[in-house]
């Protein structure tokens, strides 16, 4: 499993609007694709304007699948649902590892 780890600032009077649009939008185009597995929304608590998506990939391959133009496309729907564009601060790739239980 891969795991797209993103996070962004929002304000905090912006930030269950952006939660909300983000499942309408984001979440709903990309459970259409192959390997998509689920995603994670993480609110920082010491932190009102930190929100951290956690997106599970079976696969690189099933992740870097999507069409660049398709993700410009939702990201355009999704500006407009907000009324402005609130970049990634950082973003991150992480293989998931599992271990045996004992």
């Amino acid at each position: 499993m891969i795991i797209e780890l993103l996070k962004v600032k929002i304000p905090p009077e912006q930030r269950e609007k952006y939660i909300q649009k983000d499942a309408e939008i984001w979440t709903a185009a990309l459970a259409k694709h192959p390997g998509f597995l689920g995603k994670e929304v993480w609110i920082n608590p010491n932190d009102a304007t930190e929100v951290v998506l956690v997106i599970h990939w079976a696969t690189k391959e099933d992740w870097k699948a999507i069409p660049q133009a398709e993700l410009e496309a939702i990201e355009r729907k999704f500006t407009a649902a907000m009324g402005k564009s609130y970049p990634i601060v950082e973003s991150g790739e992480y293989q998931v590892r599992k271990f045996p239980q004992k």
